[in-house]
């Protein structure tokens, strides 16, 4: 058995969140906030048998969608600002980023 740990933006959230429940897959919704452009993003804990994994990363992969998106810069408070940057900047946002764990044991009460 593993744990998958996937952060997704917000915006792929519902959609995956409902193939997973189409696809039999039980999962609990974490709202999580990204450190870099400090967007929303919702983070999933989905245990899931070995066998499965692929399956589970298919249905991740196709239903969240990494984008181009204009960000506006965020001011260095307190930092460094050589690396400041004073106009928006195109990133590619989106996606997910995905983290397998084994769990040595699974309890249900």
């Amino acid at each position: 058995m593993k744990l998958v740990v996937a952060v997704v933006q917000d915006q792929d959230s519902n959609r995956l969140s409902n193939a997973l429940t189409k696809n039999d897959f039980r999962a609990t919704k974490l709202a999580s906030t990204g450190g870099f452009l400090r967007s929303g993003n919702t983070t999933f804990l989905i245990g899931v048998e070995d066998d499965l994994i692929p399956k589970l990363l298919d249905l991740i992969r196709e239903n969240c969608r990494s984008r181009e998106q204009m960000v506006a810069p965020v001011s260095p408070m307190g930092g460094n600002a050589d690396s400041y940057i004073p106009y928006p900047v195109e990133v590619e946002v989106g996606g997910a980023t995905i983290f397998v764990l084994p769990i040595e044991q699974f309890h249900h009460f």
